[in-house]
């Protein structure tokens, strides 16, 4: 890839297009999680100190083509002008007459904001005209998006083929740790991958064992796994349909050399709830009326020596029921392994997906990862090896 960086772009007195993600959880009137907004502050002050006039496009949740009151981004724009620090202007709509007299009308020193791209059917449909009408607000197209890279629509992909284009700072730093993860690794590489289903994460199952060198499998997709070498796995979440598919892997996995880590001890409850009563037992003795819901210390302490002999770890996916108390104890314990040979300089870590990053939070070891990717389904396709839209549209080559 060859795309520009904000170091690479002339934007002094010209209004740049700048994709960003605001799509953020308001309940009652107020943001009640500001990360998104807080992680575009780099790229908005980077593009104001070089003189260029931001204006932000986005989408908010899922209007559907339709113009929804509850759905309009004038809802967040004093968040945004709080946490960016200077003045937001607001245009209520993202093209047309309204945007185009907004844009005329910024001073520098201001941001703009414009109304909800999604409340246009162009957007999804990555219309060229409805693409068209938006480049035609800016003279620079900046991405800051990554999250929303895997949509090929007319913000994230139409407009980057019409102007200059650039990564915003979110943009490169995803992409950059993300290249230096799965690209062009530091060997030997492990990959942590959890979740609940295998059937959700086949794609990325099946590039991850021609990729790395050692396939750490946790929560329920590990009891799936379990079951389709034969081990009793009770009345644990398991997918006994996706048996032969598993084999599938494993096979793949051997011809690739990837060596799959399997729990090799369990913590097993009578029902999914804290503090439930458990038993922890050989990952083939899990008792027929119980259920798995952790990985057992044999298995972190087999997981940490895996830490210790790579040098670079990818994560998706918590070990166990980490939302519930002491099922997290898996997760938590290989979460600050991580962390610790991180921040001694052992080891390159990225991590990224929403329970990912929740559990991460929850062992309080998420600033010390290398990289936390907050992109759920961009970071997932990324690692199944996919090519996303709104990245390849910015290869200037």
């Amino acid at each position: 890839m060859a795309w520009k960086t904000l170091d690479d772009i002339d934007m002094k007195g010209k209004a740049v297009l700048v994709r960003v993600d605001l799509n953020v959880p308001v309940e009652d009137g107020s943001v009640t999680d500001a990360t998104r907004i807080e992680r575009i502050v780099p790229t908005i002050r980077d593009i104001m100190a070089k003189g260029g006039k931001p204006v932000l496009m986005a989408h908010f949740d899922r209007p559907k083509g339709k113009r929804v009151p509850e759905m309009s981004l004038s809802l967040i724009r004093e968040d945004v002008e709080r946490i960016l620090g200077v003045p937001v202007v607001f245009a209520d709509d993202c093209i047309g007459a309204p945007a185009k007299t907004a844009v005329a009308a910024l001073k520098e020193g201001e941001v703009l904001l414009l109304e909800n791209t999604r409340f246009h059917e162009g957007e999804e449909k990555n219309d060229a005209m409805f693409a068209a009408s938006l480049a035609a607000l800016g003279e620079v197209y900046v991405n800051d998006a990554f999250s929303a890279a895997h949509r090929a629509h007319a913000s994230t992909e139409g407009v980057a083929h019409r102007l200059p284009s650039a990564a915003g700072r979110l943009m490169e730093a995803e992409l950059k740790a993300l290249t230096a993860a799965l690209t062009e690794p530091e060997r030997p590489v492990v990959a942590v991958v959890g979740g609940a289903k295998v059937s959700t994460k086949l794609d990325l199952l099946g590039n991850l064992v021609r990729k790395v060198n050692t396939l750490v499998i946790g929560g329920g997709m590990a009891n799936t796994f379990l079951a389709a070498q034969g081990h009793d796995v009770g009345t644990s979440l398991a997918e006994h349909d996706m048996a032969d598919t598993v084999r599938e892997i494993m096979a793949k996995a051997e011809e690739a050399a990837c060596e799959i880590v399997l729990p090799v001890d369990v913590v097993c409850a009578t029902e999914f709830k804290a503090h439930a009563d458990h038993v922890t037992v050989p990952a083939d003795a899990c008792p027929s009326d119980r259920m798995i819901l952790d990985a057992g210390p044999e298995t972190v302490a087999r997981i940490a020596q895996v830490f210790e002999g790579a040098k670079t770890l990818i994560w998706n996916g918590p070990l166990g029921a980490f939302e519930i108390e002491p099922f997290d104890a898996a997760t938590v314990a290989a979460a600050r392994k991580a962390a610790e040979l991180t921040k001694a300089g052992h080891l390159v870590s990225v991590a990224g997906g929403g329970d990912t990053v929740a559990a991460l939070n929850a062992a309080g070891v998420a600033d010390d990862f290398t990289y936390v990717s907050a992109a759920g389904g961009a970071f997932l396709e990324w690692m199944e090896g996919k090519t996303l839209p709104g990245v390849a549209a910015l290869d200037q080559d």
